[in-house]
C-alpha cells in the first residue's frame, strides 16, 4: 500500500460530509481501493472515523464493508491475493507504512468478530493472553488487575468472578462474545473492530451487547459492521452506507435513516433491495 499521489489529509469530513472542527478525528482513510485477485472489492473509498464514537458501517451482503473494516487493522494482509491502496492513518501515521510493526497495530485495534472465537483455555487465561504476548502487564499482581479490569468494563466480571479458572468455551454464546471484547480490551486498544458482533446471539444477548457498546464508546472508538439496520440506529452516532464496493454515503446516523440524500441509501433503508 502507498501514498504517493494521494493528497495530504487535512480537511475533517468523509465523502461530502462535515464534522464539528472540534471533532479530533481518529482514523483518516484516502482513496482506498481493495482487489482480490481480478475481483476489485472497493472502490476509492474515502471515510474519517471520530475518536470516541461509534461508526456503523451498513449495505447489503457482498458490498465492501468488512472488507474496509479488515484493511483498519492489516487483517487483508493475511490474503494473498488481496491488495490494498490508497491511505489509511492512524493519528496521522500511515498504517501500511514500511515501519509499521503489525503485531503493535493490531494491538492498537483490536477486533471482535461474528462469531464468539474464545481459545481453548481458561477465561482467566482467555482475557490475559494479548497482556501476556505484547508484554503489557510487569508482574502477576499488574496481570490479574487488567483481567479484573478488562472483564469488569465488558460487563462479564460478576457472571465468572468465581470461575475464572472454567474454560471460556463453557460460558454461553453471548457471555462468550463479552469475553473476547474482554480478551480485545485487555491490550488497552484505542480502536474497537466488531464485524457483526451480535448476529450469531439472540436478542437478550444482542441487547446486552449492544448497551456494553454504547458504555464503551466512553474509552474507545468503535467500528461495527452490521446487517441490522435497527442495531445501527441503536448503537452509532455515525453511519455509513457501501453499495457494491462504494462509499455511497454517510453522516449522522439519525439523518441517514430518516433523510438520505442519495436514492441507493433510500431504497435499502426502505427494502428495496439488500
Amino acid at each position: 500500500m502507498t501514498g504517493d499521489n494521494i493528497e495530504p489529509i487535512d480537511e475533517i469530513q468523509t465523502d461530502g460530509f462535515a464534522f464539528p472542527a472540534e471533532l479530533p478525528i481518529k482514523i483518516k482513510s484516502r482513496n482506498v481501493d481493495v482487489s482480490y485477485g481480478d475481483k476489485q472489492a472497493l472502490f476509492g473509498v474515502d471515510l474519517d472515523i471520530p475518536a470516541n464514537h461509534v461508526v456503523a458501517l451498513i449495505g447489503p451482503s457482498g458490498c465492501g464493508k468488512s472488507t474496509y473494516l479488515r484493511c483498519l487493522n492489516r487483517m487483508n494482509d493475511v490474503i494473498d491475493i488481496a491488495r490494498v491502496s490508497g491511505n489509511i492513518e492512524l493519528d496521522g501515521v500511515n498504517i501500511y507504512d514500511d515501519t509499521i510493526d503489525v503485531v503493535e497495530l493490531r494491538a492498537r485495534i483490536g477486533m471482535v468478530f461474528q462469531k464468539p472465537n474464545p481459545f481453548p483455555k481458561s477465561i482467566f487465561d482467555n482475557v490475559a493472553y494479548g497482556p501476556r504476548i505484547h508484554g503489557i502487564a510487569n508482574d502477576k499482581a499488574e496481570l490479574e488487575e487488567i483481567v479484573v479490569t478488562s472483564l469488569q468494563k465488558a460487563g462479564l466480571f460478576d457472571e465468572v468472578k468465581d470461575r475464572l479458572g472454567d474454560s471460556g468455551i463453557s460460558l454461553s454464546g453471548g457471555q462468550q462474545q463479552r469475553l473476547c471484547i474482554a480478551r480485545a480490551i485487555a491490550t488497552r486498544p484505542e480502536v474497537i473492530l466488531m464485524d457483526e458482533p451480535a448476529s450469531a446471539l439472540d436478542p437478550i444477548a444482542t441487547a446486552v451487547i449492544e448497551e456494553l457498546i454504547d458504555e464503551l464508546r466512553q474509552n474507545f472508538t468503535i467500528v461495527i459492521v452490521t446487517h441490522s439496520m435497527q442495531q445501527a440506529a441503536r448503537v452509532s452516532q455515525y453511519t455509513a452506507f457501501f453499495h457494491l464496493g462504494y462509499l455511497v454515503e454517510f453522516g449522522d446516523t439519525e439523518a441517514i435513516f430518516t433523510n438520505p440524500t442519495d436514492k441507493r441509501t433510500q431504497d435499502y433503508i426502505t427494502g428495496r433491495f439488500g
